[in-house]
């Protein structure tokens, strides 16, 4: 993760955003909580803004080729799973999102993911990172399951996702953080799991340009 928004101070506003080659699949907006030796700390409550692709039945676009993505709409709705407080870790190739209910904590879910990419421009800040489809599901008692494993054989090798190559990488990160889990290392060791950030406002998407600016690595290229 880059230093792009090292200034944050709790309670600011970020754009997690969700990256399929060069198109915007998806973004979440985010509050910031803390940053600690762990990463970055983010508050993803139930009615945070949020946007994602669909297909013209109003589905969410899953399994579809780069081309597909390139014509589909970002619509801008809600979140409306769980709360999330969510953690960032610098350099990293994956981001571990605790689920609350109402308060409860419910179990983690492991996003598997390039690391993520910060930027700034004027009051906007964001984190950049490419979704690689292959999630680990893990319960409070440190068992886990992957998520998702359809969807990564089928964008294994395919123009814009991901090499086999890569993909073996990808599933080693998550083998690793399913060692963590079963051993009750962190993050798997109950930090946060009491936390209560639940009086802060749901974070909301602002303006245009979480919507319009590339990719942060496509800049970083091109400088």
């Amino acid at each position: 993760m880059s230093d792009g928004p090292s200034a944050l101070t709790a309670g600011e506003v970020i754009v997690r955003r969700y990256f399929r080659g060069p198109h915007l699949s998806m973004a979440q907006a985010a509050r910031v909580v803390r940053r600690s030796a762990h990463g970055l700390l983010l508050w993803v409550p139930i009615g945070s803004g949020f946007a994602s692709l669909r297909c013209p039945d109003g589905s969410p676009m899953r399994e579809e080729p780069i081309d597909r993505v390139a014509e589909a709409p970002l619509v801008t709705t809600s979140w409306r799973d769980r709360d999330v407080l969510m953690l960032v870790p610098p350099g990293r190739a994956h981001s571990v999102w605790w689920f609350f209910d109402r308060g409860r904590f419910e179990g983690w879910y492991v996003n598997l993911e390039r690391p993520a990419v910060g930027w700034a421009a004027g009051t906007t800040a964001g984190l950049d990172t490419v979704d690689h489809t292959l999630d680990l599901l893990v319960a409070p008692d440190g068992t886990s399951r992957w998520k998702d494993e359809d969807e990564f054989h089928w964008a294994t090798g395919r123009p814009g996702y991901w090499s086999a190559d890569e993909a073996r990488a990808v599933r080693a990160e998550g083998r690793r953080l399913r060692r963590a889990a079963a051993a009750g290392r962190f993050p798997f060791d109950g930090t946060w799991c009491d936390v209560r950030v639940d009086s802060l406002a749901p974070p909301m998407l602002d303006g245009e340009l979480w919507r319009l600016r590339p990719a942060a690595w496509t800049l970083a290229a091109a400088a």
